[in-house]
């Protein structure tokens, strides 16, 4: 505290304190902004159609929602908490593998996984082309098979692309338990799922309801998955009312509905947290020691954690892959290249902005004397947590205003009409991938900046050193490592995202996300494939990320 008052005192006496905070809530009112107009806009749309969704298709898009977050949460949180305890308290062959073969879904993001499911299990696909030869049917009449474009199929889907999330977190909070906790439940007659019940699950319900968390939220932004399935949820609604009834009022209200769901679940998530502490009071914590498995137990344990992995990786990436190998020609057609051309520039754009605007928040507030930048910091964090297509509506509406009274103001000056320059091109969807994920840049920056002594920079200023050249000499080098990582997350996160791109794209741009869904709208998920190996490709990037972080952690 000493520390920060000196640095604060030697900004007022430099006098670039000022500066540095405008710079800093102009950074976060900028970030903010999008989520505002949303709340505007739904307040006070030009056509209020409020009563007519409520009496029409709000309720169903509700409820399919709260449906596919209540199951997809449940599904997750099961299959990752149990997948966690399996790998963390038993050692059996081939352990090591599914350990981190668990996280290799989060790499295939929920519509590819749709595209290549329904490709394969519907009544053109394989299987049951091949059930009908084998057993002789002839029509859908002779035999009884599950609907593959439902609710339920959307719901298994989703579930298997995310469940790691779960797992990730569960699987930490298992590795940070006591094993004395544990030989104690064992002392007291506990076998080993009473022991799973009464110690190991309380003990991480902290970690279990955060990953749930992030998975319902995930679950509320999905579109290409649900949208394929024919699920009408409030994500698609957006689509529909803006898109279909040219009502941005109306597509503002079913958002602002979502933000009421994201808000909710991310206070769960803290109240959680918050309420539910468990401290250690052994001074050396006793390591775990997982029970060794043989036989039937050893393979039954292997088999039920590879089950997931299974189908929510190896089943989609093998149905893509058999599609890329069998059409060679497509991978040297110009309009993928093309469309990874642009994803590689717009995702690598949007991940330097949003990384040095991030940077220069978290110095900007450090610096700052003023409490505002500070108390502004957690609500640049909310885009992350906002769907794509809401994002998109609070960006393209306010930016288009602006851009067509710079244009009209231009027209008169000059006589020149210079078009729309924002969200007549890319800086649209860059600015929606900088708000989606801005989060993540400041998270990580702000946790490296917290492990930087103030002193240092002090000591920079001592030797005459500015406060951008403390920034660059003495910050930066410490913290760049933290930056790459963001860097590389945010591009993989901007690679991947799809509502957004759809709705905020220039005519003519495709990036690899939207060129799969362009296919699959069509139906031809061959064409699909190779665009789609690409993203799972990068994908595996934040992955492997992860999975380092995580050993290097543990």
């Amino acid at each position: 505290m000493v520390d920060m008052a000196n640095n604060k005192s030697v900004a007022r006496k430099h006098g670039w304190i000022s500066g540095w905070t405008v710079l800093s809530l102009v950074i976060a009112l900028l970030v903010i902004t999008p989520i505002a107009a949303i709340v505007w806009l739904a307040v006070f749309p030009t056509e209020n159609i409020w009563p007519h969704l409520i009496s029409t298709t709000l309720p169903r898009y509700l409820a399919n929602s709260l449906l596919m977050m209540a199951l997809v949460g449940l599904i997750s949180a099961s299959v990752g908490t149990l997948a966690a305890w399996v790998v963390v308290m038993y050692r059996f062959p081939g352990r090591r593998i599914v350990e981190w073969g668990l996280l290799l879904p989060l790499a295939l993001p929920a519509y590819i996984g749709a595209y290549a499911l329904v490709d394969f299990w519907e009544y053109a696909g394989p299987f049951q082309t091949a059930l009908r030869g084998f057993f002789g049917w002839t029509s859908p009449q002779d035999y009884w098979f599950p609907e593959v474009r439902s609710l339920g199929a959307a719901v298994l889907v989703i579930s298997a692309s995310l469940y790691p999330y779960v797992y990730f977190l569960a699987r930490a909070a298992f590795r940070e338990q006591s094993g004395a906790a544990l030989e104690v439940s064992r002392a007291l007659g506990c076998g080993p799922w009473a022991s799973f019940l009464r110690v190991g699950l309380p003990l991480a319900r902290p970690a279990i309801v955060a990953g749930s968390a992030i998975v319902m939220m995930e679950t509320l932004n999905d579109f290409g998955a649900v949208d394929f399935f024919a699920v009408q949820t409030l994500t698609t609604g957006i689509f529909t009312v803006w898109l279909e009834a040219s009502n941005s009022g109306g597509a503002a209200q079913i958002a602002c509905v979502i933000l009421v769901f994201v808000l909710l679940l991310v206070t769960l998530e803290k109240i959680g947290r918050r309420n539910i502490r468990f401290h250690e009071t052994a001074k050396q914590k006793r390591a775990l020691n997982p029970t060794e498995l043989r036989g039937t137990k050893a393979f039954l344990a292997l088999a039920g954690c590879a089950f997931p992995v299974l189908v929510g990786f190896v089943m989609p990436i093998s149905i893509m892959a058999n599609h890329a190998i069998s059409d060679p020609a497509a991978w040297s057609q110009a309009t993928l290249i093309k469309a990874t051309l642009t994803t590689i520039k717009v995702a690598g754009i949007a991940a330097l902005v949003t990384v040095t605007a991030g940077l220069l928040m978290v110095y900007g507030a450090r610096l700052s004397a003023s409490r505002l930048p500070r108390l502004l910091a957690p609500l640049t964090t909310i885009g992350y947590a906002a769907p794509g297509a809401v994002l998109a509506i609070g960006i393209l509406i306010p930016f288009a205003t602006l851009d067509n009274a710079v244009a009209d103001f231009w027209l008169a000056m000059t006589g020149v009409d210079p078009g729309l320059l924002l969200t007549g091109t890319a800086g649209a969807v860059i600015l929606a991938y900088s708000v989606r994920f801005f989060a993540i840049a400041f998270g990580s920056i702000d946790a490296a900046f917290g492990r930087v002594t103030p002193n240092m920079g002090l000591a920079a200023r001592s030797l005459g050193h500015s406060a951008l050249s403390s920034l660059w000499h003495v910050h930066l080098p410490i913290t760049r490592g933290s930056m790459a990582t963001a860097s590389l997350l945010i591009f993989v996160d901007c690679v991947k995202e799809l509502p957004a791109t759809l709705l905020l794209r220039p005519f003519g741009m495709d990036t690899l996300a939207t060129k799969v869904y362009d296919y699959a709208s069509l139906e031809d998920i061959a064409g699909a494939a190779p665009a789609s190996l690409l993203i799972v490709s990068v994908s595996l990037l934040a992955v492997g990320i992860m999975a380092f972080n995580s050993r290097k952690n543990g």
